[in-house]
C-alpha cells in the first residue's frame, strides 16, 4: 500500500488509543471498587469499636445496628460484583475445565444465559421491593432514607449482569447470545400460561446442565428458588413473577438484619490482616526454634503454622498456597521424602476449620440458626470445635513423627537466644487468638465487638509489619487486599442471601418435615443414622467446597439431627469435620488441585501422597461422631 492509500479518518490508529483508553477507564472502576469495599469493612471494624468506647460513658452510636446490617449487604453485593470482575464467583462444576474450543463456548453460552436472567430476575425483584409503598421511606441515621441504602440490592445485581455479558464471549457476537436467549426466558416467564406448574421440571434441568456448564453458585441456588417459589405462588403469570421475584430481593434484605453476619467479614478481615505480612515466617522461626531439634519438630512446625493460619483466613487454599513454599523446605531437611511432605501439607492446611473464630464455625451458627429449629451462639460453637480440632492437630502430629525417617540425629540443644528472640518477634502473633477469644468469653463484648477488637488488633500487627518491617506503601497495597477479603465475604454472603429464598420454599413445601419422617421411619438407631450422615456428607464434602456445603446441606441435615436428638453443636462439628475430610477425598477435593497447583505435580501423585492422612483424618472423624463428650464437654463447662 502506497503512503497515500492510508486512510484518512485514522482509525486504525485510534483503535490502540481507544483500547487503552477502555483499559484505563476499567482500571480506575476497579481501583473504586476496592476501595469503597475496603471502606464499608474499615467501618465495620470501627463501628463497634466506638461503642465499646462510648459505652463507658453511658452513650453510643445513634442506629448503629441498623448502619451495620447495611454494610453488610453493601459487602455481599460490592464483593458479589469484585468476585465476577476477577472471575472467581464460586461455582459448583469443575467440568468445564475439561472442555475446549466449541464446546467451551457453547457451555458458556449457556451458562451465561441462565446467569443473566436468574441474576436479571433478583436485581429487578429488589427494584420492586425497594419502590414497594411503606418499605423504603422511614429514615434511618442521618437524615437518609433507607430505599437509598436498599437500592444497593438493584445497582449491584446491575452490575453483576453486565460483568456476566461481557464475559460470555469474546466477541460482542458471543455476548449478544445470552441477551436475545434470556430474554426469551423472560417472556415465557411472564406468559400468562393457565398451567404452569408443568414446566418448573424443564426449567430446574435446564438449571441444572446451566449450573453443571459453569453458572456461579448463587445462580444455582437462586435461580432453583425462583422457579420453584414460581411454580408454587397460587396467582395469575403477571402476578405470579411478581411476587416471586420481589419475595427473593426481600429475603436477601431481611437476611443481612442477623448480627453475627457482622463477626464473619470482620473476624475473616483479621485473618487477612495477618496473612498480608511476614507473620508465617515469624511464626515459623519461634515454632522451630521450640521443636527444630527433636524427632518429629518439622510436622510441628506445619501443622501448627497450617492451622493458626487456616483458623483466621478461613480458607486451607489460602494457607497452602502461601506457606507451602515455606514448609516444604523444612520437612524436606528433616528426612521426609518429597511425597510424603506433600501429603502433609495438602492436609494439614484444612486443620484449623474447627478452631474459633474459624470462617465456617460462623457460617454454620449463622444458617442453623436461620432453620428455627436450633438457637446457637458463636460462643458455645467456637466451645465445641476446640477439642475435636486439638484432637485432629495431635493425631496428624502422632502420623507425622512415625512417618519420619528413623535416622540417627544428634538432638541439638535448646538455643535459649534464638528462642527469646524468635517470641519477642512473634509475639504480636501470638496474642491474637488470645485477644480473640478474651474478648469473645470475657462478656464485656458482644460477638460483633469480639470481632472488631481481634480485625483491629490484626490491622495493628499489619501497620507495623508493613510500615516497618516490609517497609512497603500502605495505601497502595490496603485496598487491594481489603478487596481480596470483601470479594471472598462478598462472595460467600451473596450466596448466603440468595439461598433464604430457598430456604424459605423448602419450608413452605415441608420437604424437611418429609425428610425426617422418613428417616424416623427407615433407621431407628442414632448411631446408624450418624454413620449414614457421615457417608453422606464425606461425599459431599468431596464434590462442593465447604460454604457451599454450608449453604445448601445445613439447612436440611439440623431437621434430622433435632429429630434424632444430637445436640446441634455436636452435629455441626460433625458436619465441618466431614467436609475438613472431603477436602482430601479423591478425585476432586479441593486441596488436592491446590496442592497439584502449588507443587507442579499431577493429581495421581498427589492423592497417593495425601492417602495416608485421608485415613487418619477418617478415624478422627468417626472419633468426634461417636464420642460426642469431646465437642459437648466445653460448652456444657463454659458456655450454655
Amino acid at each position: 500500500m502506497e503512503k497515500n492509500d492510508v486512510p484518512n479518518d485514522s482509525s486504525a490508529s485510534d483503535a490502540p488509543g481507544i483500547r487503552r483508553l477502555a483499559s484505563k477507564a476499567h482500571s480506575m472502576w476497579a481501583y473504586g471498587e476496592d476501595w469503597l469495599i475496603s471502606l464499608a469493612l474499615f467501618v465495620m471494624m470501627i463501628l463497634p469499636l466506638m461503642e465499646i468506647v462510648l459505652r463507658q460513658f453511658n452513650s453510643g452510636v445513634s442506629g448503629s445496628a441498623e448502619i451495620l446490617q447495611h454494610l453488610v449487604l453493601f459487602v455481599a453485593v460490592l464483593g458479589g460484583a469484585i468476585a465476577a470482575r476477577e472471575k472467581r464467583l464460586l461455582s459448583l462444576s469443575t467440568f468445564t475445565a475439561y472442555l475446549k474450543g466449541g464446546w467451551a463456548a457453547g457451555a458458556l453460552s449457556v451458562s451465561s444465559t441462565v446467569a443473566l436472567v436468574v441474576t436479571f430476575a433478583i436485581g429487578f425483584g429488589g427494584y420492586q421491593f425497594v419502590n414497594t409503598e411503606g418499605i423504603g421511606e422511614s429514615i434511618l441515621f442521618g437524615g437518609i432514607p433507607v430505599w437509598v441504602l436498599m437500592s444497593v440490592i438493584p445497582v449491584g445485581f446491575a452490575l453483576l449482569a453486565m460483568r456476566i455479558v461481557w464475559f460470555s464471549g469474546e466477541s460482542w457476537l458471543l455476548r449478544l447470545a445470552p441477551i436475545a436467549f434470556g430474554a426469551l426466558l423472560v417472556w415465557f416467564a411472564t406468559y400468562p400460561f393457565e398451567d404452569v406448574e408443568g414446566f418448573v421440571w424443564p426449567l430446574l434441568i435446564l438449571l441444572v446442565v446451566a449450573t453443571v456448564a459453569g453458572a456461579p453458585l448463587y445462580v444455582a441456588i437462586g435461580g432453583a428458588a425462583l422457579i420453584m417459589n414460581w411454580g408454587a405462588v397460587g396467582y395469575f403469570a403477571d402476578e405470579r413473577i411478581d411476587v416471586t421475584i420481589e419475595t427473593q430481593a426481600s429475603m436477601l434484605y431481611g437476611f443481612t438484619s442477623n448480627p453475627l453476619l457482622v463477626t464473619l467479614p470482620l473476624f475473616t478481615l483479621a485473618g487477612y490482616f495477618l496473612a498480608q505480612g511476614n507473620s508465617s515466617k515469624r511464626l515459623i522461626r519461634l515454632i522451630q526454634s521450640v521443636f527444630g531439634g527433636v524427632r518429629g519438630g518439622a510436622v510441628v512446625v506445619t501443622v501448627f503454622v497450617c492451622a493458626f493460619f487456616t483458623t483466621f483466613t478461613g480458607a486451607s487454599g489460602v494457607t497452602i498456597l502461601a506457606l507451602g513454599g515455606l514448609l516444604m523446605p523444612i520437612l524436606t531437611a528433616s528426612g521426609y521424602s518429597e511425597r510424603s511432605s506433600i501429603g502433609m501439607l495438602t492436609g494439614a492446611g484444612s486443620l484449623g476449620v474447627l478452631f474459633p473464630p474459624c470462617l465456617p464455625l460462623i457460617l454454620y451458627a449463622v444458617v442453623a440458626t436461620n432453620t428455627k429449629l436450633v438457637s446457637l451462639s458463636l460462643k458455645d460453637v467456637f466451645l465445641g470445635g476446640a477439642l475435636p480440632g486439638a484432637l485432629l492437630v495431635a493425631m496428624t502430629i502422632a502420623w507425622g513423627i512415625w512417618k519420619q525417617p528413623k535416622v540417627t540425629v544428634e538432638k541439638a540443644p535448646m538455643d535459649w537466644g534464638e528462642f527469646g528472640k524468635a517470641l519477642l518477634a512473634a509475639l504480636g502473633e501470638l496474642m491474637l487468638p488470645i485477644v480473640a477469644l478474651t474478648a469473645l468469653f470475657s462478656g464485656y463484648a458482644t460477638p460483633i465487638e469480639a470481632a472488631s477488637v481481634s480485625a483491629f488488633y490484626a490491622f495493628l500487627l499489619y501497620l507495623v509489619d508493613g510500615i516497618w518491617i516490609r517497609k512497603v506503601k500502605i495505601g497502595g497495597e490496603l485496598p487491594k487486599m481489603m478487596a481480596e477479603c470483601g470479594l471472598l465475604v462478598g462472595g460467600v454472603l451473596l450466596i448466603l442471601g440468595v439461598a433464604m429464598g430457598l430456604t424459605d420454599y423448602l419450608i413452605f413445601a415441608m420437604i424437611p418435615d418429609q425428610m425426617v419422617e422418613w428417616a424416623q421411619a427407615t433407621i431407628e438407631s442414632k448411631y446408624v443414622f450418624l454413620l449414614a450422615l457421615n457417608a453422606v456428607l464425606i461425599l459431599v464434602g468431596c464434590l462442593m467446597d465447604i460454604f457451599s456445603a454450608i449453604i445448601v446441606i445445613v439447612p436440611l441435615i439440623v431437621p434430622l439431627g433435632v429429630a434424632f436428638g444430637i445436640d446441634p453443636v455436636h452435629l455441626g462439628i460433625i458436619f465441618l469435620a466431614n467436609l475438613q475430610l472431603g477436602y482430601l477425598t479423591p478425585p476432586i477435593g479441593m486441596n488436592l488441585f491446590l496442592a497439584s497447583y502449588r507443587f507442579g505435580k499431577p493429581m495421581s501423585v498427589v492423592i497417593k501422597a495425601a492417602l495416608p492422612l485421608l485415613a487418619v483424618f477418617a478415624i478422627g472423624v468417626l472419633l468426634i461422631t461417636y464420642v460426642p463428650i469431646i465437642t459437648t464437654w466445653l460448652p456444657g463447662l463454659f458456655g450454655r
